[in-house]
């Protein structure tokens, strides 16, 4: 388990963030995923430009949101467990991650935007709609469903990610969907080139 990011300087994060907007253009959201921002830090965000971040795990998102609520936009990014969900969406402005049928029940009531998780490279392992599935899942949501997102398989080289982005892509406009999360740290860049509309970093912000 990774541990919390110590350390973090304003400055730095500064000159990463203009450096990732310059390549990836003023249209695509750069959120921080801050999972591993310990809470007394996430000022330091703020003070270096961050605008809007997602939070994987309720617990920090409750207590995070309740220390620098105004300073930041806030969507829900990690693994989402359906109990939690009414506990989650009054907080934040899009759950990213919504992908079992008993999500889709706990949703029913909220107000929140969502995107749909899926499975693009078919990963025993992974959470995600099956694309096959996809058209009845977004018919069966009680809420507004977005965009799509997707996590490929990890790989060294980030082209290795091309081509689950570019069916991402495919699906959302088979389905007239405008947003695409994908893209981390490690393959943002050919993320963007795909279309992505947000781009979810950690390390290539705070270091």
């Amino acid at each position: 388990m990774a541990e919390l990011i110590k350390e973090i300087d304003a400055a730095t994060v500064r000159e990463n963030l203009a450096r990732v907007r310059s390549l990836a253009g003023p249209e695509v959201e750069i959120l921080a995923a801050t999972k591993y921002v310990p809470l007394e830090d996430m000022g330091v965000l703020a003070e270096a430009g961050i605008e809007l971040v997602g939070e994987n795990r309720l617990q920090d998102l409750e207590a995070k949101r309740e220390r620098w609520d105004d300073a930041f936009s806030w969507d829900f990014i990690g693994s989402v467990q359906s109990r939690k969900i009414p506990r989650i969406a009054p907080l934040v402005r899009l759950i990213h991650s919504i992908d079992t049928e008993s999500a889709l029940r706990r949703l029913a009531g909220t107000e929140v935007e969502v995107m749909i998780q899926v499975n693009v490279a078919g990963e025993e392992a992974k959470g995600g709609i099956d694309p096959a599935a996809l058209a009845d899942f977004i018919d069966a949501c009680p809420v507004p469903v977005v965009g799509l997102a997707t996590m490929p398989p990890f790989a060294g080289d980030p082209e290795a990610s091309r081509p689950y982005f570019a069916q991402l892509a495919e699906l959302a406009s088979a389905h007239g969907l405008q947003r695409l999360s994908m893209g981390t740290s490690q393959d943002w860049r050919v993320a963007v080139a795909e279309g992505a509309t947000t781009i979810r970093l950690g390390s290539s912000l705070f270091r």
